[in-house]
């Protein structure tokens, strides 16, 4: 551990209202009593009261001169009650890059040094203050892409996560120590019917785990947002339906086949979540070289899309292209937008639906339509895009997206730690089942405590530690 005092700007880069600097370790007070000056043009940073604000200004004493930088606002937080459990100063100045840059220039000329990205958060973990799902949880606060993955977040921050892992862990350690003491003093602890009393558990702590699993899914589309991939033939409306989907004119749309011929990503955020929609070139049978690439790409976005949204020309007859993109498209989530809709129809939703029995989706009966919904659109007329956000919705939350009491995980490294104590403690209920010896519980107990401990940061390594918070910004 670095006990050396670190700084950095803990806010952006550009000219603004009020930039900080942000300054923690063992010398920040002695290094800011050099610079700092109050009103009255005392240098008296280090009489001052742990959590308190003064106003003064940054002089730059160097070269037997005293040259005043600017006038600010400077808090101090004493260790252990900071950010980092250390001394740490905040220095409020005039934003503006060429200010900061002054100020940041004065402080590690008298004695610190810039910080690494993450430092100040890592120092947080290292010092105790902090577990590694709550570091984690601060860098995804500041990602966060909409409401719910910053609620989220908020609530990892709180402890949602780690109090719940810490509460299995609890119980896990427990039985290890029951098991290692009974064995080490059978004489005064029994193992009598012990088995019966841990299968209970086990399947109590088993449950917990796989809910967490199952959380991950919808944790991911939480955090990330959901990958939406819009196909279809050429000219069949998909840029114009990106275009009124995002409320923009993002796409450029012409009566020409074949104008898109890239993928062009925006972002949607519908009732709180996140989508990142793609519009793709029109899927047909093409000898152009540079329109055959962007369909290869269309149908790459579109094997790892979390939902299709196949948009259909009502107006003209569904052809050879029409069917390649269903068997494309089977077995996969996807919504079917039957565009045109105010012009006469040549495709209803029954000759859809009977077409996806037929050539793709034999394995889904007709008295199931809510796999393959179909929706009437019209993009020219704004109609049918209240019912594709609900049904969009049910698909992914069941028509539920508020988790104020689930504990949801959004980080993948955590779910991957969970899989495998998970695995452990099957192997406890194996060992249970096969009437095994109670040291075999033991080291798959021991097993399961070490994996859970991997999200929280006890059984992890220096190198994960130092790959994690290099992923953060200079001044967190």
């Amino acid at each position: 551990m670095k006990s050396d005092t670190i700084t950095a700007v803990a806010t952006g880069m550009t000219d603004s209202g009020i930039a900080i600097i942000r300054i923690s370790g063992e010398n920040a007070v002695q290094i800011v009593d050099r610079i700092y000056e109050s009103k009255s043009g005392r240098s008296c940073f280090h009489e001052f009261a742990s959590h308190t604000i003064h106003y003064g200004y940054i002089v730059d004493k160097s070269d037997n001169q005293r040259n005043i930088i600017d006038e600010v606002m400077v808090s101090l937080m004493k260790a252990p009650n900071s950010y980092t459990a250390e001394d740490t100063v905040e220095i409020n100045c005039h934003g503006g890059i060429l200010m900061t840059k002054r100020i940041l220039e004065t402080v590690i000329k008298n004695g610190a040094r810039l910080a690494e990205p993450g430092e100040f958060t890592k120092r947080a973990f290292l010092n105790g203050r902090i577990d590694l799902s709550k570091a984690e949880a601060v860098m995804d606060i500041i990602h966060s892409k909409n409401k719910l993955a910053l609620k989220n977040s908020v609530n990892q921050l709180r402890g949602s996560v780690s109090d719940f892992i810490q509460k299995i862990r609890n119980d896990i350690i427990y039985e290890i120590a029951y098991i290692e003491s009974a064995l080490d003093d059978p004489e005064h602890i029994s193992l009598e019917g012990y088995s019966e009393k841990l299968s209970i558990k086990t399947e109590d702590i088993l449950q917990s785990l796989k809910k967490l699993i199952d959380s991950a899914d919808n944790g991911k589309i939480i955090k990330e947002g959901i990958r939406t991939v819009i196909l279809g033939k050429p000219n069949v409306g998909k840029s114009s339906f990106l275009n009124l989907f995002t409320g923009e004119e993002k796409a450029i749309v012409t009566d020409i086949a074949g104008t898109t011929r890239d993928v062009l990503e925006e972002s949607v955020y519908l009732n709180g979540i996140h989508l990142n929609v793609m519009d793709t070139a029109g899927i047909r049978q093409t000898r152009d070289k540079v329109e055959g690439i962007g369909v290869e790409k269309a149908r790459k976005y579109a094997d790892e899309a979390d939902i299709i949204l196949y948009v259909i020309d009502a107006s003209v007859p569904l052809d050879e292209n029409d069917y390649d993109i269903m068997k494309m498209i089977s077995g996969k989530r996807f919504i079917i937008l039957l565009n045109k809709t105010d012009l006469e129809s040549c495709v209803t939703e029954d000759m859809i639906k009977h077409q996806l029995l037929l050539k793709t989706c034999s394995g889904f009966s007709m008295d199931t339509p809510e796999k393959y919904p179909v929706i009437k659109i019209s993009v020219k007329e704004n109609k049918g895009m209240d019912l594709l956000e609900k049904i969009i919705n049910d698909m992914f939350f069941q028509g539920h997206i508020s988790y104020d009491d689930e504990v949801i995980i959004t980080n993948m490294r955590h779910k991957e730690a969970i899989m495998d104590a998970y695995e452990s403690m099957l192997q406890v209920k194996k060992s249970i089942e096969n009437d095994m010896p109670e040291d075999f519980y033991s080291i798959d107990l021991m097993s399961s405590y070490a994996s859970l401990g991997k999200v929280t940061g006890e059984e992890v390594g220096e190198d994960l530690i130092n790959e994690i918070f290099s992923k953060f910004c200079m001044g967190k």
